[in-house]
């Protein structure tokens, strides 16, 4: 008869809690040596700890070699509780923090593209207002792609994002914000600058390589990006009007961010009475999301300015 040792695990306290939270970050920093800027800590320091949680909890967690880190079969599943260990306890601390009269806690704010920047978001005022009000708040605000944004949101991972509208997702709250036109550009190095035929302009473009986002959008936005010959990717508009200044592609920008280069006569529109699309900017957050007093007051302010402004 086969006899199973059972291993169990003690007490779990600030110790292991410290263990964990670097496993974490290994994890999706997708490595030790991504890691070390995160964490703060060396390469070395990082091993030490790793290799006291793999003996702490008696598993192997991960391989690391030539074909670069990998989570073992059970450092996945580990991985999974930590993840779901540390939204339960941001979840405790939240809603701590949010039955004090006195604002306390984290606050944390993803935006996509440019959307910080833009004075309609009137983010200046909005947050000058929200640190007057509430100083104990600890503000973290941060940049990613828009379907990112949406997962964070769903997973709890922040507590307000900013995106293009583009689509209605289950469990999310709108806040519409403003609106922007986006047109098709070119720069003063591509054939088509100084061309001023329409048609002529319509037929060049069948010709033209063309850099678009590389994300799934609405119908309007994939209707324009018909008939244009798909040779790059560029999610961000920094790269994006990077790509088009340089001759080699036309592409969509923001009317907005692309008007410094056509002042300066550096890009033109082409076409802007067709060659168009609208996209709506907003706000969203979870819909049943915990109860947090920072986030609630913010879009207080955000709506006021938005509404009055």
């Amino acid at each position: 008869m086969v006899q199973v040792s059972l291993i169990e695990l003690g007490q779990v306290g600030d110790f292991e809690i410290r263990l964990l939270k670097v496993f974490k970050t290994v994890v999706e920093c997708g490595g030790f040596s991504a890691a070390e800027t995160v964490l703060n800590i060396s390469r070395s320091t990082i091993s030490v700890h790793m290799a006291n949680l793999e003996h702490r909890l008696k598993l192997k967690l991960c391989s690391r070699g030539r074909s670069g880190f990998s989570l073992t079969e059970e450092g996945a599943i580990i991985y999974e509780s930590v993840r779901r260990l540390f939204s339960q306890l941001e979840d405790f601390r939240s809603t701590v923090n949010a039955l004090h009269v006195q604002l306390s806690g984290e606050l944390k704010l993803v935006a996509s593209d440019t959307i910080s920047l833009d004075e309609r978001c009137h983010f200046p005022q909005v947050l000058g207002e929200f640190c007057r009000q509430a100083p104990d708040v600890f503000l973290q605000f941060e940049t990613a792609p828009m379907n990112d944004i949406e997962r964070m949101i769903l997973n709890g991972e922040v507590d307000v994002g900013f995106i293009p509208y583009h689509r209605k997702l289950d469990g999310l709250i709108y806040q519409p914000l403003y609106e922007e036109t986006c047109y098709l550009y070119c720069s003063d190095r591509h054939p088509l600058f100084n061309e001023l035929d329409d048609e002529l302009i319509r037929q060049g473009l069948k010709n033209c390589r063309s850099v678009q986002a590389g994300i799934q959008s609405n119908p309007d936005v994939a209707m324009q990006m018909a008939g244009l010959a798909k040779a790059a990717t560029a999610y961000y508009y920094e790269t994006r009007a990077t790509m088009i200044l340089s001759g080699a592609y036309v592409g969509y920008l923001p009317e907005h961010y692309a008007a410094r280069w056509i002042e300066e006569g550096k890009l033109r529109m082409l076409l802007p009475a067709e060659r168009c699309y609208k996209l709506g900017i907003a706000a969203i957050t979870h819909q049943f999301g915990r109860l947090n007093k920072p986030r609630d007051f913010f879009m207080r302010l955000l709506q006021s300015h938005i509404t009055f402004n």
